[in-house]
């Protein structure tokens, strides 16, 4: 069952590299920085992913990242999902996240499935949204 939305961050794509060509099928890896809120505390968030284009235009991909706090806690998170193109060259992916913490603060979501909400706007503005999976 979906619980609550527990963050929601903007950001900025920060690079792109193309990392394998095969036909048609692609690999690319993309960073990403952002803030916002994560269990409603502020942090600062840094992270990459590859994705892979899929037979019929989808994406597949895999990332990891770290959520920093103001006052120097941190949270690590994997993670993958599915994303698609859309319209005027925008991504929107959708999946699953797992956290990693030692900060008292964030221990909650040690060992919780978190599902997500990634959007990339043409300009490569990031917006992502995620709630407890219980």
């Amino acid at each position: 069952m979906l619980g609550e939305q527990i963050g929601e961050l903007h950001g900025k794509r920060t690079g792109r590299r193309v990392l394998s060509t095969d036909g048609e099928s692609f690999k690319v890896e993309v960073s990403f920085e952002g803030k916002g809120k994560l269990l409603g505390i502020d942090v600062y968030e840094i992270g990459t992913y590859w994705s892979q284009s899929q037979p019929g235009g989808g994406l597949y991909g895999e990332g990891q990242g770290v959520e920093i706090t103001m006052d120097g806690g941190s949270a690590t998170w994997k993670g993958g999902g599915v994303g698609k193109f859309v319209e005027g060259g925008a991504l929107s992916y959708r999946g699953a996240i797992y956290f990693s913490s030692t900060a008292p603060s964030f221990a909650r979501m040690n060992g919780v499935a978190v599902v997500f909400e990634f959007d990339v706007d043409p300009e490569g503005n990031t917006h992502s949204k995620v709630w407890e999976w219980k």
